[in-house]
């Protein structure tokens, strides 16, 4: 049997400092980091500022735009500009069994049914199509020019519909408060 060197006092001292001073350091190193990472950001001491930065985190992720009437009336988009914008991802790859534009073939049962029985059609929807193609800011009007403009296209000779005649909501024209008053003198 092998004899073991005696153990000091001083060793056995030194073995219990470092023993309880390594986890001590490191505890020590992490609370440093701590505050270090705490300090570093900075503070919104304006009320004002984090209020404002609250409300944008909490913001709806979309709104509801309602459509005015009167002044703020839309122009009417031509056939064209309805098929080459919304009609023309199903119409011109006949994607969802839809008859290409220019297909004669496909389009001509369609064609023989009548404009009015195509608009209705488009207007309400028919099999995979939804209605309006979709697009449900698209006047009768507008869907109507869009048959019509598919439809010549592909055979048919109908007549698109004309828009209405612009009205005139104000008899007499905008005029400013200072051309008002120069007016009167």
């Amino acid at each position: 049997m092998q004899e073991r060197p005696p153990t000091t006092v001083g060793q056995f001292v030194l073995a219990l400092l470092g023993t309880l001073a390594m986890p001590a350091l490191v505890i020590f190193m992490l609370v440093k980091m701590v505050i270090g990472i705490q300090n570093s950001r900075p503070v919104d001491t304006d009320p004002a500022a984090a209020n404002a930065a609250v409300e944008a985190r909490i913001k709806p992720v979309g709104e509801v735009a309602m459509k005015g009437s009167g002044s703020d009336a839309q122009v009417a988009k031509s056939g064209e500009q309805v098929v080459k914008e919304i009609c023309i991802a199903c119409h011109g790859t006949g994607a969802l069994g839809a008859p290409k534009i220019g297909d004669n073939g496909a389009w001509g049962p369609r064609i023989a049914q009548g404009f009015d029985a195509l608009v209705k059609n488009a207007i309400n929807g028919i099999r995979a199509m939804p209605a309006r193609g979709g697009n449900p800011d698209l006047s009768d009007l507008e869907i109507a020019s869009a048959v019509a403009y598919m439809a010549n296209k592909s055979g048919a000779s109908f007549k698109a519909p004309e828009p209405p005649p612009a009205e005139s909501s104000k008899a007499e024209p905008d005029v400013t408060p200072a051309e008002a008053a120069s007016s009167q003198k």
